[in-house]
This record gives structure tokens, C-alpha cells and sequence, in this order.
């Protein structure tokens, strides 16, 4: 039994995010009410399933950086031209993330722990990389301030992997420090999304393919 990732964690984490929700209720409420306006209607929050501990699916909770703007055949027009000018703010700060406290509140995060990634990628995990969906996704993790999005998927996972191994109090603490100082410095943020690397279903999909034909 670990007393620290199976107890502590998630009292901490329920009180640091009660009183950061409370104290930070005047920035969300100029953030939501700033993003209704720019967002061109779109709404001031995006909510997307992923899946959380033992893999159950909960709804994550995150501030809406693009509308929803589409081209003349319906489809929606590139994420460069959907950012808005506040979107651009919330990603490049971080602040994008916040309304995610209340996803830790409510016990389907932790403030710290793997980063929840979308259902599709389920059936792609390796039996190692599983190990993720042990504990509770976090808002940032060891995977998250060891290159972020500048990293290769089969390096993400397996810090993944790592940070549940290893996870402790101390471990905790050194990634809280290590997102704050990232933050204040803009290391590893992409602003728009880059279109770089693969999605992990997409990706494993294609080696599994290029397998078999060798």
C-alpha cells in the first residue's frame, strides 16, 4: 500500500483545488465572460471525454481558445485562423488548463499524474504503458515538464509510466516546481497546435501496418 498516492494525494489535491477555485474565481469569471465574446458565440468552455483512472471516462474541462468557424463546404476552417486573440493569451499563460481544478475537485484528476489522452488511443497502449490509467490523471506530469510537446509518444508514455512507479510527495513537489518555472518562461507551449506528429492511433497503426508488409 502506498499511503501517499492511495490517501494524501487525493485529500490534497481536493482541498489545493477548492481553495485555488476560490481564489481564483475572479480571474475565471473575467476569462469566461472575455472568451464568450471573442469565441463568436462558440461558449467560453470546451469539454471533451477522456478516459481517468482504470480508464473510466469522465468530461475534461478546459477554456475555449478558438471558435468554431468553418469554410464554405461546413468544415472547420485551421486552428491558426480559429485562435483568437484571447485564446492565444490563455494557451501561451497557461490559464487554458485552470477550469480543470474543478475536474480535481470533483476526483476525476489530480493536480499532478499523467495526462488524460483521448479514448481512441486505448486499444494502442502497451502493457507498460497501461500503467498510466493506475492513477488519477493530472493537469501536468513528469511527461509534461520533460518536453511536453517536443517529445516522441513511445518517450511521453513511458515517462508516464515512470511517474507511476516512482511517485511521491518529493516527485510531486519537483513537478509543481518544474510547471511553474516552465510556465513563467513559455518553455515547451505551443500556442497552435502543431502538426508535427502523428496522433498515437494513427501512428501505431501505421508501424503495425508497415509490420506486416515486411
Amino acid at each position: 500500500m502506498n499511503i501517499y498516492r492511495d490517501y494524501i494525494k487525493r485529500v490534497l489535491g481536493f482541498c489545493i483545488s477548492l481553495v485555488a477555485i476560490i481564489c481564483l474565481s475572479p480571474l475565471l469569471l473575467v476569462v469566461t465572460i472575455w472568451l464568450h465574446f471573442a469565441n463568436k458565440g462558440a461558449g467560453a468552455f470546451f469539454f471533451q471525454e477522456r478516459p481517468g483512472k482504470n480508464s473510466k471516462i469522465f468530461k475534461i474541462i478546459k477554456f475555449k481558445s478558438m471558435t468554431d468557424e468553418r469554410d464554405e463546404n461546413g468544415h472547420l476552417l485551421p486552428d491558426a485562423q480559429r485562435l483568437t486573440k484571447i485564446g492565444s493569451i490563455v494557451r501561451k499563460t497557461s490559464i487554458d488548463e485552470l477550469p480543470q481544478l474543478i475536474n480535481v475537485f470533483k476526483g476525476d484528476m489530480a493536480l499532478i499524474g499523467p495526462r488524460p489522452l483521448l479514448p481512441d488511443y486505448l486499444p494502442y497502449y502497451t502493457e507498460r504503458e497501461q500503467l498510466r490509467h493506475a492513477v488519477r490523471p493530472g493537469i501536468t506530469g513528469w511527461a509534461q515538464v520533460h518536453g511536453r510537446n517536443h517529445t516522441t509518444w513511445d518517450e511521453k508514455l513511458e515517462n508516464d509510466a515512470y511517474y507511476v512507479e516512482h511517485m511521491s510527495f518529493l516527485m510531486d513537489c519537483k513537478i509543481i516546481l518544474a510547471t511553474i518555472k516552465n510556465v513563467l518562461q513559455g518553455k515547451d507551449i505551443d500556442v497552435v497546435p502543431a502538426m508535427k506528429s502523428l496522433r498515437l492511433d494513427d501512428e501505431r497503426k501505421g508501424k503495425s501496418n508497415a509490420n506486416q508488409r515486411t
